[in-house]
Order: structure tokens, then C-alpha cells, then sequence
């Protein structure tokens, strides 16, 4: 029988609870010195440079990798190269934000030096309240004095994780005072399935409509349903205001005698339209709701003119699906 002490499971468990725990009391050590360090990057007309060593090195290139996505500009240096020629990246206008679980790290003194020699501000993350690197910051966030996850303490892993989330917390709230939108964020993030679902619908629709009159023969309709590949065509009326549409459906429903018809006869009024600069999810999420594969697009200025239309396989081809 597994004992306790050796059972994965239950150590897996103790692991994450731990870790939890500290991130609790993470949220409750939040004080002044958070507010201040936010104000001090906002008053940075240049770049935030991040640096530490060993995990907690790590953990700054992914703080550094969410500033710079989320508005603020930032990138990484490494000691050991900042000690042998990558220095130069730290300039005047710059912050550093250092990061040392001690605050005693050694590789982390030529930067400090550098730092003080040419006046750039310093920011500190560490468990070291009166350390060598706490000293020498302007501002110096600690962490709440809990141990380590696991029995012996002694893997980085509650100060690891409670570095990343004050990471994330300081540019989530840098974001939320830049007023950072998902479009902004689409800018710096155009790949993978998270930038499209951030695609505008303007971004994929086509301008080349299947449109014909409401006075129109349903031979006429049928013909451009087929030539236009939607499997449906938009009904305009005298205007050119868009007033229906004509789907499969619509067709079957008028078999009797269809072809002695018009468009406007066949038609159902009030197609579903959404916005050019809708989300491409949110348009996604009323077709699926709707359960249609065709939405007109409407500019708001001008409400009864189409000015596109998306598919659902434009989706699926940006990679929203």
C-alpha cells in the first residue's frame, strides 16, 4: 500500500493547496508599494527591463513576455550577458524591475550598479525585506513569508508562483489604467487561436454580396444563390435598402409554384446582421445560436445598407473555429 508521504496524488494535492494558500496570503499582503510601483512604470517614458537568474529568471521572462503584450513595453535581460556587453540595453528613461527570491543574488550586481552609476530606477521583487537588492530599489514589493510547497521547502515553488501572479496582477492593472482593449491586444497577439477569435468581422467578410432585387423572379434568385456560393442571396427593395433573404429554407417552404414568384415573395424580412467591428467570435456565437451560416454585415451609420457578408468557413479558415 502507498503510504501517504509517498502517494502522488496526495502529494500533488498538498503541492497545489500550499501554493494556493500562499497566493491567498499574496493578495492580502497588496499594499501602498503596489500602487506606487504601477505609478512609477506609467511615469516610465521608456522600456521596462526585467532580470533575474535561475527560476526566478524564468519567471521574469514570462512577466517581461505579458507587459509588453498587454501595453506596456518591456523585454528581458539576463545578468550574466548583462554583465558582458548587454548592459548597454538598460538606458536612461528606462525601469528595471529586478527579481531575487533572497534579494541577495550576486549576478544581479553589476546591473544594480549600472542602474545606480546612470540613475535608472529600480523596482524589486523578493522575499528579502532588508536584503542587498531591496536596499538598493526605489521600490521593493515583498512577498508574505510563506514556506515552500512540498516537504522538504526547499524547491522554488510557492515564491516562484506568487512572483508570477504579482507579475500578472502589476500589468493587468497597468492594462486596465491604459485602457488596453482586446483590439490592442489583437495587435501585438494577430497569431494563433486567441488572436483570431480577436479578428474583427470586417477583417474577413466579403464585399461582393449576393444581392437582387425584391422584385426579382425566383429564377433570378436561384440563379445567383448558385453563382455567389453562400446558399443564400440578400433581397433589396426599391431603395437598394436590404429588407430580406432567401435561404434553403426558404426555397423548400415555397416549392408550390416558386418559380411564378418573386424574391420578395419567398423572402424572410429581417436577416440577421451584425456590425463590421464585431468581434469574430461574437458573430460566431450568433450563428451558432441561430443556427445559420450567413450574417449581413451593417455599418450602424448606415443601417439598411449591407456592406458585406461572412460565411461560417470564413471562420473556420481564420482559425476562430
Amino acid at each position: 500500500m502507498t503510504s501517504s508521504t509517498t502517494d502522488p496524488i496526495a502529494t500533488g494535492r498538498r503541492v497545489i493547496a500550499a501554493e494556493a494558500a500562499a497566493l491567498t496570503a499574496l493578495a492580502d499582503s497588496i499594499g501602498p508599494e503596489f500602487g506606487a510601483a504601477c505609478a512609477r512604470i506609467l511615469a516610465c517614458a521608456g522600456r521596462v527591463i526585467v532580470s533575474g537568474i535561475g527560476k526566478s529568471g524564468h519567471i521574469a521572462r514570462k512577466i517581461a513576455a505579458t507587459l509588453a503584450s498587454t501595453g506596456t513595453p518591456a523585454h528581458f535581460v539576463h545578468p550574466a550577458e548583462a554583465s558582458h556587453g548587454d548592459l548597454g540595453m538598460l538606458t536612461a528613461g528606462d525601469i528595471a524591475l529586478l527579481i531575487s527570491n533572497s534579494g541577495e543574488t550576486a549576478e544581479l550586481a553589476d546591473i544594480i550598479a549600472h542602474c545606480q552609476r546612470f540613475g535608472i530606477p529600480m523596482l524589486g521583487i523578493s522575499s528579502g525585506k532588508a536584503s542587498t537588492m531591496a536596499r538598493a530599489c526605489e521600490i521593493a514589493l515583498i512577498l508574505p513569508p510563506v514556506p515552500e510547497a512540498g516537504a522538504e521547502a526547499i524547491v522554488p515553488t510557492s515564491s516562484t508562483t506568487m512572483t508570477l501572479a504579482l507579475g500578472d496582477a502589476l500589468a493587468l492593472a497597468l492594462m486596465q489604467h491604459r485602457a488596453f482593449t482586446a483590439d490592442h491586444f489583437r495587435q501585438f497577439h494577430p497569431g494563433g487561436p486567441l488572436g483570431a477569435k480577436l479578428l474583427r468581422v470586417a477583417d474577413v467578410m466579403h464585399k461582393g454580396m449576393p444581392l437582387i432585387a425584391d422584385s426579382a423572379p425566383m429564377s433570378e434568385a436561384i440563379l445567383t444563390i448558385s453563382q455567389k456560393g453562400f446558399g443564400v442571396v440578400g433581397v433589396q427593395d426599391g431603395q437598394g435598402d436590404l429588407v430580406g433573404i432567401i435561404t434553403d429554407g426558404d426555397l423548400r417552404r415555397h416549392m408550390d409554384g416558386l418559380m411564378g414568384k418573386t424574391a420578395g415573395d419567398v423572402m424572410t424580412r429581417g436577416p440577421r446582421s451584425l456590425a463590421p467591428d464585431a468581434l469574430a467570435g461574437t458573430a460566431l456565437a450568433l450563428m451558432t445560436q441561430a443556427q445559420i451560416t450567413c450574417l449581413f454585415v451593417i455599418d450602424p451609420a448606415t443601417p439598411k445598407r449591407a456592406r458585406g457578408i461572412v460565411h461560417i468557413h470564413d471562420f473556420l479558415r481564420a482559425g476562430v473555429i
